[in-house]
């Protein structure tokens, strides 16, 4: 029931899912079941592998998350949490509050050994191929133990999702050079030097869209902003080419000889290959989906959950923390 299209993107993204995807064994539908049925029989029928959870609650993006959860205990987000955490399904999966399923997960989930603090991780689109950015809001205040945590859950991540061998870990900073940034960059460098990551030291911004590494850390703040500012200058770029190849007839006629390369570059630039987000160090596969997810984004949800389930990354991140621990036990 989250997001701006809810229910009328989600549950057609759903059945698109198990239609395409034969391994997803069951997707569990939790919200106001008169809806989700009017849509699910607007989309051919009911699926032998989609369940439907009634829950008379939704939480509002407007409301204060631990609030929310607090006095709406049958909110959709609350129930398909509780499904994971009683064991009756592998993930959960909204596209509503971040706040409510970050607070709700945390609380009902659990963290996994060796995490202070969950982190969200999303993946960018760069020059040469996708980058894992984290924490991209959770956390926006972070101490160096925090930070070195989120780049072995970021290295996990793309190596097992992104199939990347040897992820290059790179912390964002203000310039290249291991004195610069502050207090907290130039602790937490240490603490990744000493680590069994394959980490290249401070980037700055266009080190990350350039491609020139694989994975970039920094606290939830300057994630978010980087986050929201680069999605800011992509509709603005795409809103000036729009008018300047609109404004003659002779732009027009070169932006159809273009439209190839275009359609080629909003397609590696689309947010909706992935999905949504992870939500990595909680006891349980969390997936936070954009408020605007059509159905295109869930389908493609569900498979990154999908291949999160059985590439086990909670059980890698267990690991490589225990190695991070023994790694700062040595400094």
């Amino acid at each position: 029931m989250g997001g701006d299209f809810a229910p009328g993107e989600i549950v057609p993204g759903c059945v698109d899912a198990v239609r395409k995807y034969p391994s997803v064994d069951k997707i569990i539908l939790v919200g106001d079941e008169t809806q989700i049925t009017e849509h699910l029989r607007q989309c051919g029928g009911n699926e032998d592998r989609i369940e439907v959870l009634h829950a008379s609650e939704v939480i509002e993006m407007g409301e204060a998350p631990a609030m929310a959860l607090r006095r709406k205990k049958d909110s959709s987000i609350s129930r398909a949490i509780e499904l994971v955490k009683e064991g009756k399904a592998d993930a959960v999966f909204s596209a509503g509050s971040t706040g409510a399923m970050v607070a709700g997960s945390s609380l009902k989930l659990r963290t996994l050994k060796g995490v202070d603090r969950p982190t969200i991780a999303t993946v960018l689109p760069t020059q040469k191929h996708p980058v894992v950015l984290l924490d991209a809001g959770a956390n926006p205040e972070c101490t160096q133990k925090m930070l070195s945590q989120f780049a072995v859950m970021g290295d996990v991540y793309a190596r097992e999702i992104l199939g990347i061998p040897s992820p290059r870990v790179g912390l964002l900073s203000i310039g290249g050079e291991e004195a610069k940034g502050n207090d907290l960059t130039k602790q937490t460098y240490k603490l990744l030097r000493a680590a069994h990551l394959n980490f290249v030291g401070n980037i700055e911004s266009h080190d990350m869209f350039a491609g020139d590494v694989d994975v970039v850390v920094c606290d939830g703040f300057t994630g978010n902003v980087v986050l929201k500012t680069g999605e800011a200058v992509a509709r603005a770029m795409k809103s000036w080419f729009k008018d300047e190849f609109t404004a003659s007839w002779s732009r027009k006629i070169g932006a159809l000889l273009l439209k190839p390369a275009f359609k080629t570059i909003s397609e590696k630039s689309n947010s909706e290959s992935q999905g949504g987000a992870p939500l990595l160090g909680v006891n349980g596969i969390v997936y936070i989906g954009h408020g605007s997810s059509s159905r295109h984004a869930v389908c493609n949800a569900i498979r990154v959950i999908r291949d999160s389930v059985q590439h086990d990354i909670n059980h890698h991140i267990i690991d490589d923390l225990a190695r991070l621990s023994r790694a700062r036990e040595v400094l």
